[in-house]
């Protein structure tokens, strides 16, 4: 399926491929909390039921709305790979509107039951929409769009809940009409959602063949092993459930945390409400931007970081309050005591936004598009586990005598420690930080023709090789893991070694000086290949000591030999000179800032060769063209 390139996550908004389920999302996200809070409030301050407790609203409401995840998520996922997803979106849409009639006949009638008894069929609902929600946008968008469109209705979603919870509110409490006022505004935001739904074009089946298992527990567990078949798709989906515990814990605790330790009104509980969701949807829309409109995973290991680092100073920025009567949201705002706390809830949740969108991301490009929605099922199961699990741990926390703002830095201290758990076993995401870090922190990186870089199959990189971080310059390029082959002296530096082994780099030596470690490295080569997968080589087989491109070896010819796959050209210019390039009597890393700071670093990429046109002296032709088409001064062309 071919689109008009979106020249950025905004211009989403005016394509049909995209719009239409947007707004379709937003409604949907919308009407869930317009219903939600509508129905707390009812039965917290206007209504005396023997069927719910007042006090217990909240939690009821929301365990009947998340049981459904746990109880269907499986058999939603299958229903989306077998069927259109755009016909299943109608029927959910179609569902949506018969559950709103229902409901304000409740709210009208103040009939307790039937709003349970909707409460869960909306949560229903919600579930049969997670996977189709995640698993159309790879279908309709490309990979320079993903994170884009995601960050969009991640951003989206938030800012539905919170117009939804204000809504909700207001209209509920609106004197003799808001029960009517609710009930009409459920079934029209229902109705908006259908229509929108309508122009959503259609999404072709992923597995039209596939039989539906209707046990939820063995599909379940089925679509988790699956996922775990591939372990950057699998920690990523504990990685954003962990992402849901982390969130829930300071959702479920405003109201207190705003009575009982900032001193505030219902008001300033709904300005944290507000500025938690203002964060997520900053940091979602920034990840493209950051991102450099790829699936860059590099940014999860920094949102862990601002999450850890903004929860743990909430938690000092709020434990020395002093006492006062309570305050509205005027008094609240004007007292400069309160700025630390309203600007640390904001930077935790924009730190959040940047961790989860590019998991989604990588979950949505990597998973199999046969398999694509069943796994974001079993994400969706996960998510309400761990959602589950945070409202118990947290009980037991304040049962223990833990202050909420102790909570606060407990749950930040636990997610240093969770995610330095996922990073050591996936160190992808470490490594792609590292390389998003040098990349736009020490140098200006920019890269030219990426498109030539397969998202899919396998392919050899070729380039010429300038400095100890070549490698990590290509990986913040590629939206695809590389496997680099790499002189094995490389190992032996401090810090870079470790980096390269981390990557899982192929170390190779002359056949001269050790003949089973250049034989090895072959071996590992062909299997990456034959896996599919990006293999990079550095023909020249050592980094230049004078700037010059020096002539390719035959490597390259021995790997196509028996693995034949399209080689693609690249060109690093600008390298030589820097901290990490050899220089001045062939050392490389002295005097580290002997260029300034942010040199501007380029990679120029050629268009694939087929691999039976492949020759040492075409390839070395053609990555000098790339450097000369540049126009820069000899020393820095020669790179």
């Amino acid at each position: 399926m071919t689109h008009a390139h979106a020249s950025n996550q905004f211009s989403l908004l005016g394509q049909r491929r995209f719009a239409p389920f947007f707004w379709t999302q937003f409604a949907g996200a919308a009407n869930d909390n317009i219903f939600k809070f509508a129905f707390t409030v009812m039965v917290t301050y206007q209504l005396q039921s023997s069927w719910l407790d007042a006090k217990l609203a909240g939690l009821v409401i929301g365990a009947l709305f998340i049981l459904p995840f746990l109880l269907f998520s499986a058999t939603s996922g299958q229903l989306t790979d077998k069927y259109d997803k755009t016909r299943i979106i109608h029927l959910v849409k179609n569902l949506e509107i018969g559950i709103m009639l229902l409901a304000a006949w409740g709210f009208m009638a103040g009939i307790v039951p039937i709003l349970l008894l909707c409460t869960f069929l909306m949560g229903l609902h919600s579930t049969l929409f997670g996977p189709v929600k995640f698993a159309l946008l790879p279908q309709v968008l490309n990979e320079r769009e993903l994170t884009g469109g995601n960050g969009m209705v991640e951003m989206g979603t938030f800012a539905a809940i919170l117009l939804g919870n204000v809504a909700g509110g207001l209209l509920v409490a609106l004197p003799d009409i808001g029960h009517t006022a609710v009930a009409v505004a459920c079934v029209a935001v229902a109705v908006l959602g259908r229509l929108s739904a309508s122009w959503i074009p259609l999404a072709p089946a992923a597995d039209p063949t596939l039989t539906i298992c209707w046990n939820p527990f063995t599909e379940t567990w089925r679509n988790l092993k699956l996922a775990h078949g591939n372990l950057a798709v699998f920690r990523s989906l504990l990685g954003i459930s962990w992402m849901w515990f982390f969130g829930a814990v300071f959702l479920s605790q405003f109201p207190s945390f705003a009575k009982d330790v900032l001193h505030g009104n219902e008001q300033v509980a709904s300005l944290l409400l507000v500025l938690f969701s203002v964060g997520i949807g900053t940091g979602s829309i920034l990840c493209e931007v950051l991102s450099r409109r790829h699936v860059e995973i590099g940014l999860v290991p920094l949102g862990a970081i601002g999450m850890s680092v903004f929860a743990v100073d909430l938690y000092f920025a709020s434990r020395n309050l002093p006492a006062a009567d309570i305050m509205g949201l005027t008094v609240f705002v004007a007292q400069p005591a309160h700025w630390r706390v309203m600007l640390d809830l904001v930077l935790l949740s924009l730190f959040a936004g940047l961790y989860s969108v590019p998991m989604y991301a990588l979950i949505q490009l990597r998973s199999p598009e046969s398999h694509r929605a069943r796994i974001i099922a079993a994400n969706n199961i996960l998510n309400a586990l761990f959602m589950i699990a945070s409202s118990v741990i947290v009980g037991v926390l304040l049962q223990m005598g833990f202050s909420i703002a102790q909570v606060f830095l407990f749950t930040g201290i636990a997610n240093a420690v969770v995610a330095g758990y996922i990073f050591l076993i996936v160190p992808e995401y470490l490594l792609r930080f590292v390389a998003w870090v040098l990349t736009n922190l020490v140098y200006r990186f920019r890269v030219h023709s990426e498109a030539h870089i397969p998202t899919q199959g396998a392919a050899i990189l070729v380039c010429n090789h300038v400095s100890f971080v070549d490698a990590v310059l290509l990986m913040a390029a590629s939206p695809r893991p590389i496997y680099f082959i790499m002189d094995s002296q490389i190992f032996k530096v401090p810090v870079l070694g470790w980096l390269f082994r981390l990557a899982k780099a192929i170390p190779i030596a002359p056949r001269a000086q050790d003949p089973a470690a250049y034989e090895a490295a072959f071996t590992a080569a062909g299997k990456v290949l034959a896996e599919g997968e990006l293999l990079c080589i550095f023909p020249e087989g050592s980094l230049t000591r004078d700037g010059q491109l020096q002539p390719f070896k035959g490597g390259v010819m021995k790997i196509l030999e028996t693995h034949p796959a399209p080689v693609i050209p690249m060109a690093l210019s600008n390298l030589w000179g820097s901290f990490f390039s050899r220089v001045e009597n062939g050392h490389a890393m002295v005097r580290p800032f002997r260029r300034g700071f942010w040199n501007r670093v380029g990679l120029h990429i050629g268009s694939p060769i087929p691999p039976v046109e492949v020759q040492p002296a075409l390839l070395q032709e053609r990555v000098q063209g790339l450097l000369n088409a540049q126009h820069l001064p000899p020393l820095q062309r020669s790179q």
